[in-house]
């Protein structure tokens, strides 16, 4: 399998509120909810970087749509690094979060490995990590 991800889904219990977080509280652009005159399709999606989207859909529709069943939801599963180029970018984003509603659960802090970074949980539990590698270039 050669890797293409175009798409992160993250499920969410409630769609309006994951919507404010991440449009309003953290100025991801969306053209808001789509799919709403569909049974198990509203979804909104968020332009991250060129090729990749971020959706966030609600979770019992995943789990119809997969066929699976609706499980609890965990902070454990995964994270999503967002990289940024200083230690104050850092502080910022985390700062930003947390005034959108979001919990820290790490406050920023230099690393063992001698970067910078911090976690935040978004209103639906999603773990990300907030970090600044020194190792890394980032292309703006």
């Amino acid at each position: 399998m050669k890797p293409r991800i175009t798409v992160l889904t993250l499920g969410v219990d409630d769609l309006e509120k994951s919507l404010a977080f991440y449009q309003d509280g953290m100025g991801f652009q969306t053209e808001g909810i789509i799919g709403k005159e569909f049974e198990h399709g509203a979804v909104a999606f968020f332009d991250l970087q060129a090729g990749l989207k971020l959706a966030i859909w609600k979770r019992s529709d995943i789990a119809h749509e997969a066929k699976v069943p609706l499980s609890q939801a965990s902070s454990t599963e995964f994270t999503i690094g967002h990289n940024v180029g200083s230690k104050e970018e850092v502080d910022r984003v985390l700062l930003q979060a947390y005034k959108a509603g979001a919990e820290i659960t790490d406050p920023a802090h230099d690393t063992f490995w001698g970067g910078y970074s911090g976690h935040f949980k978004d209103p639906d539990g999603h773990l990300w990590e907030v970090v600044w590698n020194p190792q890394w270039d980032l292309e703006e």
